[in-house]
């Protein structure tokens, strides 16, 4: 990856396949997902409440990826899975901070 993550713009990053992606939360990938995932903001409460589900997450993330060639959805979860849930979680609250925030 050329670009590191700035949290600061609501950036992460996520290993998928051992290459570091940037998961950028613009209009267009957070317009994507909610057309797929409804309401953002009931998702960002799902999320809260500890309800929010692995395919939601890796939805998510899938949408928010900077560059998606070469990679398939299912990359995205399994990337997820092989990293851990706790390790998966600061990514997604950085993603959902910038959901609630937006540009600071």
């Amino acid at each position: 990856m050329n670009e590191a993550a700035n949290p600061w713009r609501g950036e992460a990053s996520i290993t998928i396949a051992n290459v570091e992606r940037l998961l950028r939360p613009s209009f267009a990938a957070l317009v994507a997902a909610e057309e797929e995932l409804g309401p953002l903001f009931a998702l960002v409460e799902r999320a809260a409440a500890g309800q929010l589900r692995l395919g939601e997450m890796a939805a998510l993330f899938w949408h928010c990826l900077a560059q998606r060639e070469g990679l398939t959805r299912e990359m995205v979860g399994e990337a997820v899975l092989e990293a851990g849930l706790a390790a998966a979680l600061p990514r997604l609250r950085v993603l959902l901070q910038q959901i609630l925030q937006g540009a600071g």
